[in-house]
């Protein structure tokens, strides 16, 4: 069985992480994996902010950390903010900590996440990147429809990623763009449906509230195309409601499949049909971040390879590094398809 070291106890690390462990380890399913000692947790706010949980225990670094745990039998939940994780890793592979799941998305820029790649070679550390939507029961069932073929060829993907994020966007400057939020979740699947892609098109908004402007975190959008297909993942982090739709177009069908849309309902809902043919309809179970966490550390403790899913992270960073940089470029190159409602918005860095 597992200790556990979070290192962040922000939105990600306290909210999310945390709250799935706890939840898995009070279940009691999987003793083989979870430990029942207190997870140490290392933050610049802990204990402050820390809630009263006899199961966290907070300490004051990594070298601290160190000193309690062995490295061998530790899984490092890296929660930062993904701007400044370069060094954090360093520190963790200098303190003997090898095993270690990474918060989405591995990095923000092309430079930083080679480095991440670099570094992960030359200390063979084994890391992990948050990725529910790939464990998740519906991205599952939509591979399988493209893979069976009973609604034909995969012809489109269309993302519709859309939430209020004004308070924490306001309160938090951990992700420099829109493009950094939630398309890491569905470019991932993406990839994973349709193969790898080229960008063809990209914009980015600003955050508009009141007389209150926050650069490029309004609404971003990317255009990908693949060998076969199509994909189009519009985010709106200003939209008046929560949405995580996909749908998928086939030669012969569709499928409109709708990811969860908070932690506090974990039940997914996928319609598909052939052409002139009924509908179906299911509603299923889906607790992705929780079925995650469990895969992750049964891999990491039985020595699954976890290159591919890295290697799949880097690459959505790659993309998404592309679509930044396409979406600063004024002019007509790399502009969305012809009829296309919106308009690029420029920003200089």
């Amino acid at each position: 069985m597992e200790r556990t070291l979070i290192i962040g106890l922000g939105r990600a690390g306290l909210g999310l992480h945390w709250a799935v462990l706890r939840k898995l380890r009070a279940a009691g399913r999987h003793p083989d994996l979870f430990a029942p000692a207190p997870v140490l947790v290392v933050d610049s706010l802990a204990p402050a902010a820390l809630p009263q949980d006899e199961e966290l225990r907070p300490v004051s670094s990594i070298a601290q950390a160190r000193t309690l745990l062995d490295p061998e039998r530790t899984v490092v939940h890296l929660c930062t903010p993904p701007v400044a994780r370069l060094g954090l890793l360093r520190e963790l592979a200098a303190a003997g900590f090898r095993r270690i799941i990474v918060e989405k998305p591995l990095a923000v820029e092309r430079r930083a996440v080679h480095d991440i790649l670099d570094l992960a070679r030359s200390e063979r550390m084994r890391l992990a990147v948050v990725a529910p939507w790939l464990a998740s029961s519906l991205t599952a069932r939509l591979a399988r429809l493209v893979e069976e073929g009973d609604l034909g060829e995969l012809r489109s993907i269309d993302v519709r990623q859309s939430k209020p994020r004004m308070s924490r966007t306001l309160a938090d400057g951990g992700h420099p763009t829109a493009f950094d939020v939630e398309p890491p979740h569905s470019l991932g699947v993406c990839l994973r449906l349709a193969g790898d892609a080229v960008l063809t098109g990209a914009e980015l908004a600003d955050m508009r509230i009141g007389d209150t402007v926050v650069p490029g975190m309004g609404r971003a959008e990317l255009v990908l195309r693949h060998r076969k297909a199509v994909s189009r993942i519009v985010s709106d982090l200003t939209a008046p409601i929560r949405e995580r739709r996909v749908q998928l177009g086939f030669t012969d069908g569709q499928a409109v499949a709708h990811y969860p849309g908070g932690e506090d309902d974990h039940y997914a809902q996928l319609r598909f049909s052939r052409t002139d043919h009924p509908e179906t309809w299911e509603i299923f179970p889906d607790d992705a971040l929780s079925a995650y966490f469990v895969d992750t550390y049964r891999a990491l403790g039985d020595g699954t390879a976890l290159e591919p899913g890295l290697h799949l992270a880097a690459r959505v960073v790659e993309l998404l590094a592309d679509a930044k940089e396409a979406s600063r470029r004024p002019g007509p190159a790399d502009t969305l398809p012809s009829g296309h409602p919106g308009r690029r918005v420029s920003h200089a860095g």
